[in-house]
């Protein structure tokens, strides 16, 4: 009755006790829906996949140096699933700079060892060609065959690729949404890995999930930006969850400072300075070119200025450059023979050169805070010690300060996300429309985090007493099931 007639505006706060038992109620069966599509998935028929470890062990043996105890923890997960008979459906979360492409890579090991193939699928060509220079190394330690392929690759060296594949010949690839194409087809592949969850719509991942013949492949998916507990549980409810949260060994912490844009000129002699002594430098900026209506700062003017004064050490990239000449920009930019990359966004997933050591963000306060962790992420690769320069326009908002000083404060990606939620609201943060993440009508994320943890663990231990929901107290669940309108439950229920 309180709930439907608070007697005073305090009634409608998220903490009232008669709006938090509505609240549980309503997340208790979202999780019970969850729970029920994770055990109607394991019902489900998968490969099973054991490798013997001869070829991950090769790996390890050759590494600089031995894995985080959170990366041998995660690789122990994913092959207990493969070795399961039902499809592994797993979410691999960890920080920036935390390994998943180390994990990602031992897991297509297992896949090989037994005798299959792996594909590794990333958003963006970039990140696709990273991974594989980032792979080449691991996989001649592997002494397998590793390929890549992208919508550039055409003709005969397209052919002989798909031919290859199709022969088992290759063991392991790497591309871009090309490897979802019709044409492409597998001899036996066992481990589908999604790089970067949220730029893939569930369609893409069901195509990739389609490739592997008379049963599909295991699932592995890893997101670069850690995800709110409670937003994980909300959105990836229904997949098993490893979490990377040390970093490899040798990683020095980035010093990170915010100035006024106003002292342009000291940041540049500063730059100066650190080019001649041997550095290189990110420097990023919002927009591609000026815009009258918007007040940023635009890669390309900046790019000509930093030209200006420095020379041919400057290369430029941009998400609207032709491939080649972004591709060449970054190798430069790899190889040393330049000095200082100007960029926009497009560099904030994945480059990874580790002789780059610092960071400049021009207009930081217009950013996001998980944006501007993963454009830091981009340095402190190497053993060398590296900075992060945040640069912003005044007047600065309340907001734009708070993103500033969390950034600076801490580099613990899963408090920044965090943060990130309380500030901007869980649709902002992963994008309602593309993320499927439930609207809930009483619930608030933001605020009531451990109640969708306790909603969680206490839809589990129901469903292990009472897997039929036959006693009084199933009857209950299904009532509210029904009340809160889990259609999808409901039809679970209904097949068993």
């Amino acid at each position: 009755a309180r709930a439907h007639a608070p007697a005073s505006p305090a009634g409608l706060s998220p903490t009232d006790p008669a709006r938090a038992r509505l609240a549980y109620d309503e997340l208790f069966a979202h999780q019970v829906t969850l729970a029920l599509m994770r055990r109607d998935r394991r019902r489900r028929a998968g490969l099973v996949t054991r490798g013997d470890g001869h070829l991950r062990d090769k790996v390890l043996a050759g590494l600089p140096w031995p894995p985080t105890g959170a990366q041998t923890r995660a690789v122990e997960e994913i092959a207990g699933d493969m070795a399961a008979p039902h499809r592994m459906n797993r979410l691999l979360q960890g920080d920036v700079g935390a390994g998943k492409t180390l994990v990602a890579f031992l897991a297509l090991l297992v896949a090989v060892e037994a005798g299959g193939q792996g594909v590794l699928m990333a958003p963006t060509e970039i990140l696709a060609r990273q991974h594989f220079r980032a792979l080449e190394p691991l996989a001649r330690l592997a002494g397998i065959r590793l390929e890549a392929l992208t919508g550039r690759d055409k003709g005969d060296a397209r052919a002989n690729i798909l031919a290859d594949l199709a022969q088992g010949r290759i063991d392991i690839l790497v591309g871009t949404h090309a490897v979802i194409q019709k044409s492409v087809e597998f001899d036996d592949l066992r481990l589908a890995v999604i790089d970067e969850q949220h730029r893939f719509g569930v369609n893409q991942r069901m195509e990739l999930g389609a490739k592997g013949g008379h049963q599909p492949p295991d699932m592995l998916v890893m997101t670069a930006t850690p995800i709110p507990r409670s937003l994980a549980l909300a959105q990836f409810g229904d997949m098993d969850l490893s979490v990377l949260d040390e970093k490899p060994a040798g990683r020095q912490p980035i010093r990170t400072t915010a100035l006024s844009d106003a002292r342009m000129a000291e940041v540049v002699a500063h730059l100066g300075r650190a080019l001649a002594d041997g550095a290189r430098a990110y420097w990023v900026c919002p927009l591609v070119e000026e815009s009258e209506a918007i007040d940023l700062t635009a890669a390309e003017a900046r790019f000509q200025e930093l030209r200006a004064q420095f020379g041919a050490r400057v290369r430029l990239v941009h998400g609207q450059m032709p491939v080649e000449e972004r591709d060449a920009a970054m190798a430069d930019f790899a190889a040393g023979r330049a000095g200082i990359l100007v960029a926009t966004t497009v560099i904030e997933v994945g480059v990874d050169v580790p002789e780059a050591t610092i960071m400049v963000i021009e207009r930081a306060e217009s950013f996001g805070l998980a944006q501007l962790h993963q454009l830091r992420g981009r340095v402190g690769r190497g053993s060398d010690a590296s900075s992060c320069l945040l640069m912003y326009h005044e007047p600065l908002s309340e907001t734009g300060r708070r993103r500033l000083t969390i950034l600076r404060e801490t580099e613990d990606g899963f408090r920044i996300a965090e943060e990130d939620l309380a500030m901007r609201g869980a649709g902002d943060v992963i994008g309602t429309a593309q993320s499927g993440l439930p609207r809930f009508r009483i619930a608030d994320l933001e605020r009531q985090a451990g109640l969708m943890a306790l909603a969680r663990k206490d839809a589990q231990s129901f469903l292990e007493r009472d897997p039929a929901m036959e006693s009084e107290r199933g009857a209950a669940v299904r009532l509210l099931l029904w009340l809160m309108e889990q259609d999808r439950a409901i039809r679970l229920i209904a097949a068993g």
